[in-house]
């Protein structure tokens, strides 16, 4: 039996800072539109001037296309954790998968020859459901989201009583949980076996009918600008030019639920491509579309139980096979080459930070880490000075509050929830892979009961489950 026959069975079971101040958005009222201060054209890069803010007509011409690379076929590559073998016969068995040069074995309890996901259906759900929840939370109607001070935000907290003692009767989600509804929604539509070009027209048209959805959401800027080139019914239509400005969370923010369709080992290459092109499909910068890459892999890792200090070395593992993919795809591969280094020396740097760059060592956290030193931390990872509100920074955030969090789910909202940086979307991101790994625990169900969407978060999630 190969290594790819053990991971598929189903179990059965019934202010940013003041010169990235949101801009209005012309969709309705309500508060006003995120505007995503992007790691666009970096330092180095800024001396020969940049468009970065929001606008149409501040996007920087673009190259022309190159020559389009022919879509593959989802069924090619393999994950660099792929399993290399299994141990064992009838009942228990394990399988031992390489993830760079970490070892993680995966028990199942099933005969030999038989498929099973490593996850049942109640993680898929809270993954869903409880992303949501933290994108409803921080994001607060727009009070939280757009508070720049992480203190003021514990302190409204404390006195509503705690997490614990939220309802959120008359709460919204944010444009996060909208356009990860799209995504997951356009992954179950494609159904088990679908052609890449499908699947990126249903992604690329969900994208543009979501923005009916928007009143009071605050979409990002970038969204909503590339959402109006997205043309789902012409040929590459839900291709879109590379954007300087490009470098946001919108991508980030909506990925996770690629990670729960392409978990396998033998996916590792769809989950890329996937991630990359839903990406910039908005976000056409590397430090945008990366953020979605980092959010759909950290998510496949977390299906198939492989210890959260071990993702950030595997992200850094993957970083090659995507650039070569975008290499090979001959779409604005010169712009984007120009702009890789960033996300990659952002990633690095934090891991050798936190001292997990050997995918094994424990997390090492300053003896004081509370909420001042944490928006402080952020703020330091950001591009210019809104933590979490670009490609990089959005899953980084959520990384670190999970490392931190051990098993409280508490905690987990504390420092990824409220924080002076785009909370909502750290929030989103984090949340989901909280639900992978823990589904509902530790969750008070007062804080999913009335949430927006709750039905149709749980539909899907079941829905993608089912054609695993």
């Amino acid at each position: 039996m190969n290594a790819n026959q053990f991971v598929c069975r189903r179990r059965t079971q019934s202010g940013p800072a003041a010169e990235e101040s949101p801009g209005g958005w012309q969709g309705g009222p309500g508060p006003a539109a995120k505007e995503e201060p992007c790691p666009v054209t970096p330092p180095r890069e800024a001396a020969e001037g940049r468009a970065e803010r929001s606008g149409p007509d501040r996007v920087k011409q673009a190259a022309p296309r190159a020559a389009e690379a022919e879509p593959r076929p989802m069924e090619r590559g393999g994950f660099s954790w792929a399993a290399r073998t299994l141990l064992g016969a009838a009942g228990m068995l394990a399988g031992l998968a390489a993830i760079g040069g970490l070892a993680v074995v995966f028990y199942s309890g099933v005969a030999v020859g038989q498929k099973m996901c490593p996850k049942g259906v109640e993680n898929y759900v809270a993954s869903m459901v409880l992303s949501a929840v933290g994108d409803t939370v921080a994001y607060y109607n727009g009070r939280w989201e757009f508070q720049t001070s992480g203190p003021v935000i514990h302190k409204e907290l404390a006195d509503m009583g705690g997490l614990a003692n939220i309802s959120l009767q008359g709460w919204i989600v944010s444009d996060d949980t909208v356009m990860h509804l799209a995504t997951a929604e356009a992954l179950v539509a494609a159904g088990k076996n679908p052609t890449l070009p499908h699947l990126y027209t249903l992604l690329a048209r969900n994208y543009k009918e979501c923005m009916n959805d928007m009143k009071g959401r605050a979409p990002g800027a970038m969204s909503v600008e590339s959402t109006r080139k997205l043309a789902p019914g012409q040929p590459n239509g839900w291709r879109i030019p590379f954007s300087p400005r490009a470098g946001g969370c919108g991508a980030a923010m909506r990925a996770m639920c690629i990670g729960l369709r392409f978990y396998q080992p033998a996916q590792l290459d769809t989950l890329i491509q996937v991630s990359i092109e839903s990406g910039r499909m908005t976000h056409h910068h590397p430090t945008g579309y990366l953020g979605a890459l980092a959010s759909a892999l950290f998510t496949a890792y977390a299906v198939n139980s492989v210890p959260p200090v071990a993702w950030g070395k595997g992200l850094m593992e993957v970083l090659p096979r995507a650039k070569a993919y975008v290499q090979e795809s001959g779409f604005y591969v010169k712009e984007n080459m120009e702009q890789w280094y960033y996300f990659e020396e952002k990633w690095k740097k934090y891991l050798e930070e936190r001292g997990i760059s050997d995918g094994v060592s424990s997390p090492k956290f300053p003896a004081k880490y509370g909420v001042e030193e944490r928006d402080s931390f952020y703020t330091s990872l950001s591009y210019s000075g809104w933590g979490g509100s670009s490609g990089h920074d959005a899953p980084m955030i959520a990384y670190d509050a999970l490392l931190g969090a051990g098993d409280s789910w508490t905690e987990l909202a504390h420092r990824a929830f409220f924080h002076g940086g785009d909370s909502d979307s750290t929030a989103a991101i984090a949340a989901s892979w909280w639900g992978v790994i823990h589904a509902f625990k530790g969750v008070p169900p007062n804080l999913y009961a009335h949430l927006e969407y709750k039905d149709r978060l749980e539909k899907v999630a079941k829905d993608l489950y089912s054609i695993l």
